[in-house]
């Protein structure tokens, strides 16, 4: 499965790596690919597992990220239990795929632009 990062992420690239892009420009990473552009990814990891009004902070981290959709559709195919991921605390995520059972594959629906019922 690949995932797109935006133009403004694709931008950010190394010049050096290998471009692939899909027709609207935006650069096309390999499912895992998007972690390694995320936000998070130079800060403290245990700020993103922690409780209470504390999350609120945590996805705030999450707000500018280029690859806060693609975070989100991982956390959510992997119904991952702990932390802040894509911005969406545990409770969150837990709303949303109870309110949406008919996604089986989060990272597509959110690509084409699907309605996330429940935040």
């Amino acid at each position: 499965m690949t995932t797109t990062l935006s133009r403004h992420a694709a931008a950010h690239q190394r010049q050096d790596s290998p471009r692939k892009c899909d027709a609207n420009g935006n650069l096309v990473l390999d499912r895992g690919e998007w972690v390694t552009h995320a936000t998070c990814r130079s800060g403290d990891p245990d700020a993103l597992f922690v409780r209470g009004a504390e999350q609120r902070k945590a996805a705030a981290i999450c707000r500018r990220c280029p690859v806060l959709m693609e975070c989100r559709a991982d956390a959510l195919d992997n119904k991952v239990e702990f932390g802040v991921w894509g911005g969406l605390t545990e409770r969150q995520r837990r709303a949303v795929l109870r309110k949406n059972p008919h996604v089986t594959d989060w990272a597509t629906y959110l690509a084409e632009g699907g309605e996330v019922v429940g935040l």
